[in-house]
């Protein structure tokens, strides 16, 4: 068995049990699938045969591609063992594949020997494959000899593909009883992690959670143990006028080091490695989005710079008319790093922040609660001193991609629309810029921002020995590989790992991300290597005056929208420009075309017009639309107006002890 649970599953079950939807249902979130089909086209004259076919046609979504092997049964074996493993491979069904493995047309042929062959390329494949089949063995022996031969055929292939296969479902009246193994994690739960002390990591890495508290008097434990497994609660704005969590907004279950199983590029053991095909925005929306905003009724000359965040959410939305972001979620990363990186930093003072923050105080989470954002606070292992040693071992570094992935996909399940990603954590910023340095061949000195001590004065000799701490880390790793996981274990951290995990998480589901901040553009610089596809889902509001963010951004190709050099903390620029951003957003949605090039005048008329100039409608036009019909409605106010909040009132329910 793979080590993420499982990458080769057989789905049996009878007719109509729903064992086809079962088995779409696991890979309706991996980036391409392969549809592998075999079953006979049939009589032309059986239309209930083509109507089934077409079903299941029509239930593929347009980024799948459809092999076909009815012509040779011999096919199936080769795509399975020319499989790579970034391939998801979807086979239904086997039962049709024994229907053309009988057909005279094949005969004569060693059938035991062809399903021996297909059982050995499903055991040796390295891609992540499904197979549908019929379970035969519980129906009436056929009375005819043909019907026996099949019957004896298909169940010994299913044998075969089941002692094969990691995992074995079958499919009864719609529900799932797991065969193999016996005591399985469902396909879309993820299984607890061990609590042995063999299998707990060398450091903490085991997030903090918290459960949710109906009353914000009441306390909530301190730090869980090891065998904890729910992910860190979503903390939402008292201010807003939704249920403080909708059931949707439950955390799911796992802990830092367990593996990832709701989304089926991990259920199915892919290991998060360099070269993943994950999905890219919309070519053609962005450019039609920004094209279009010349057209409408604007006094002036428009948007300016802020063309960008209509093409880029047109992009990411897959339409040329975005809306604004309704959803939002921060995803706050508390992580410190050890050794020279966090000097000039006050010890406990990122806790102290991440506190406050479920607390409801501070700017990061004042700014939340006016923008009706959730928060989200993930604590990381503490990383080693960089200049000494490996911030993190490789087996922390997959969990903590693993992990943040799994960050990324709640919150996709949840049904957010954009995520913040920020991090608070003392030497994130020289981390950052080792990272920097090490992926763009940037000078420490450079990249690195200034010592702020908390009275505002500047640190120089803190500076000097974050500098050292940076150069040292890059001399002692100077003959080590350059690789994305070698630069996250080696200098990176768990913050950035997981931030890292957190944008390709994020690009597989496809929710944009906006970054704010050193942490969040070093993991954009590291997920260059592991999926390219990912930079092209970031949005850089501000660069912060930091200048390993400014050049963060000039290799990622992301223009900062404003230069505000808001140094609010991590999260809390991004957040003070998203007003702006969902602004420009909700202008491009709802102001009409002007009258000169076909909307409405001002003198009522709301018709649309034609490019010669005649409104639709009239003279036996759009017969189905009333004349007076508006063209757009004013959208109704997204929620209340700035609010205020006493000085002993939590913005959000729910309290942590200390």
């Amino acid at each position: 068995m793979s080590v993420d649970g499982w990458h080769t599953l057989l789905v049996l079950g009878g007719i109509r049990s729903g064992k086809s939807e079962f088995a779409e249902s696991l890979v309706a979130d991996a980036p391409t699938v392969r549809y592998v089909a075999t079953a006979p086209a049939g009589d032309p004259e059986d239309t209930e045969w083509a109507t089934r076919l077409a079903a299941h046609r029509a239930r593929r979504p347009g980024s799948w591609t459809t092999e076909e092997t009815a012509a040779n049964p011999g096919r199936l074996v080769e795509v399975i063992a020319a499989a790579g493993p970034n391939e998801t491979l979807l086979v239904d069904d086997l039962g049709g594949w024994v229907t053309v493995l009988l057909d005279p047309a094949h005969q004569p042929a060693d059938d035991t020997a062809t399903i021996a062959e297909l059982a050995a390329a499903v055991r040796s494949s390295t891609a992540r494959l499904v197979l549908v089949s019929p379970e035969v063995g519980l129906s009436l022996v056929p009375t005819t000899p043909l019907g026996r031969a099949f019957t004896d055929a298909l169940g010994a292939t299913n044998r075969a593909v089941a002692d094969a296969c990691d995992a074995v479902a079958l499919v009864v009246a719609g529900q799932t009883a797991w065969l193999k193994p016996t005591t399985p994690a469902p396909a879309h739960a993820v299984p607890p992690a061990a609590t042995s002390p063999e299998a707990a990591p060398s450091r903490a890495a085991t997030p903090q959670t918290a459960a949710h508290q109906a009353a914000p008097a009441q306390a909530v434990p301190a730090d869980l143990g090891a065998g904890d497994v729910t992910l860190p609660e979503v903390l939402t704005p008292a201010a807003a006028p939704v249920p403080a969590r909708a059931a949707s907004d439950e955390p799911g279950t796992g802990d830092w080091a367990a593996p990832t199983m709701a989304l089926p590029m991990i259920a199915t053991g892919l290991v998060i490695q360099p070269g993943m095909e994950l999905p890219m925005p919309d070519d053609y929306t962005g450019p039609q989005a920004v094209d279009r905003l010349a057209t409408l009724d604007i006094p002036g000359a428009g948007l300016g710079v802020l063309e960008q965040v209509v093409g880029f959410a047109a992009a990411t939305q897959g339409t040329s008319t975005p809306r604004p972001w309704d959803a939002v979620r921060v995803l706050l990363i508390q992580g410190d790093h050890e050794g020279g990186a966090s000097a000039g930093a006050t010890p406990g003072e990122s806790s102290r922040r991440a506190r406050q923050a479920r607390a409801g105080r501070g700017a990061l989470a004042r700014l939340a609660a006016e923008n009706r954002a959730g928060l989200q606070i993930v604590e990381a292992p503490a990383s080693a001193p960089m200049e000494e040693r490996p911030a993190l071992s490789a087996d922390e570094v997959e969990a903590a991609l693993r992990y943040g992935w799994r960050l990324a996909e709640q919150a996709a399940d949840a049904g957010v629309q954009l995520l913040v990603l920020a991090a608070c954590g003392a030497g994130a910023e020289a981390a950052a810029a080792a990272v920097l340095a090490a992926t763009a061949g940037a000078e420490p000195p450079t990249v690195l921002g200034r010592v702020v001590t908390e009275q505002g004065e500047i640190d120089d000799a803190a500076w000097m020995v974050r500098c050292a701490a940076v150069r040292d880390a890059l001399h002692r790793t100077r003959r080590s590989a350059r690789e994305a996981k070698d630069v996250l274990a080696e200098l990176g951290g768990g913050d950035i790992a997981l931030a890292t995990g957190v944008l390709l998480g994020a690009t597989a589901r496809k929710v944009p991300v906006l970054l704010d901040g050193p942490v969040g553009t070093a993991a954009a610089m590291v997920s260059r290597d592991l999926a390219g596809q990912a930079r092209h889902w970031c949005l850089l509001p501000d660069h912060g005056g930091r200048p390993g963010v400014r050049l963060a951004a000039d290799v990622l190709g992301l223009t900062p929208l404003v230069d505000l050099r808001l140094d609010l903390g991590e999260g809390a620029t991004a957040l003070a420009a998203l007003p702006l951003l969902r602004s420009a957003l909700t202008l491009a949605a709802t102001l009409p075309v002007h009258p000169s090039l076909g909307g409405p005048d001002d003198e009522g008329d709301t018709g649309e017009r034609t490019g010669t100039g005649d409104r639709i409608g009239d003279d036996g036009g759009d017969a189905g639309r009333a004349e007076d019909e508006p063209d757009f409605a004013e959208p109704e106010p997204a929620g209340p107006g700035p609010t205020t909040v006493g000085a002993d009132e939590p913005v959000f329910p729910g309290r942590r002890a200390d």
